[in-house]
């Protein structure tokens, strides 16, 4: 495992300025009210809908609550992960207190303690596969999926040997509790929109 885990980080780095190219291309051609990224080298593009974004906006809030409003906590914006051109912009992304951005102004994926992605009907398969794999491949400690079709959540938690050892479904309105891990909060999902 060590071998492959290796391999992987060392094809995101070798990737970034294919990665690079592939983000300014995006930046000058992607509609307005679209975001992008790229995974496993495919392009995705998906247009930001309001259920998505109060969802995000929730989620945010509370984390703000916990963690104060100088948080570093984006949206959308892009960190590359391990594995072969692996450039991210997860919905909700909580950098560790203290982290550097690098030479680029971009996190490291080393420093990421938590995702939240969103479900969009065109790249649902990308959260529930691809990207939660590269994120327990990662080390992410915390990967949370909201699902507004299902109206349920999915928490992944102690990623090791690749992937995460914990998971469980939480429905909306019910608290998602994140005591005991690096977060130590408990979401509230009773207002969350459902599509």
């Amino acid at each position: 495992m060590t071998v492959e885990l290796t391999e992987r980080i060392e094809m995101a780095e070798s990737g970034k300025a294919r990665l690079d190219d592939m983000f300014e291309l995006l930046e000058r051609m992607l509609p307005e009210g679209y975001r992008a990224e790229v995974v496993e080298g495919a392009i995705c593009m998906t247009p930001q809908r309001r259920t998505h974004w109060n969802i995000i906006r929730r989620v945010l809030r509370q984390l703000e609550d916990r963690f104060g409003k100088d948080a570093e906590i984006t949206s959308d914006v892009r960190i590359d992960f391990p594995g072969y051109l692996n450039g991210f912009c997860p919905d909700l992304a909580k950098v560790a207190e203290g982290a550097v951005p690098d030479e680029d102004d971009r996190w490291s994926y080393r420093d990421v303690e938590f995702v939240l992605e969103v479900i969009s009907r065109g790249t649902g398969r990308n959260d529930y596969g691809p990207k939660r794999d590269t994120y327990a491949v990662a080390g992410v400690p915390v990967y949370l999926i909201a699902d507004p079709y299902q109206r349920r959540c999915h928490v992944f938690t102690e990623p090791k040997d690749d992937e995460y050892r914990s998971q469980r479904t939480v429905d909306f309105g019910e608290p998602i509790d994140l005591t005991g891990t690096v977060v130590d909060l408990v979401i509230a999902t009773e207002h969350f929109p459902r599509d």
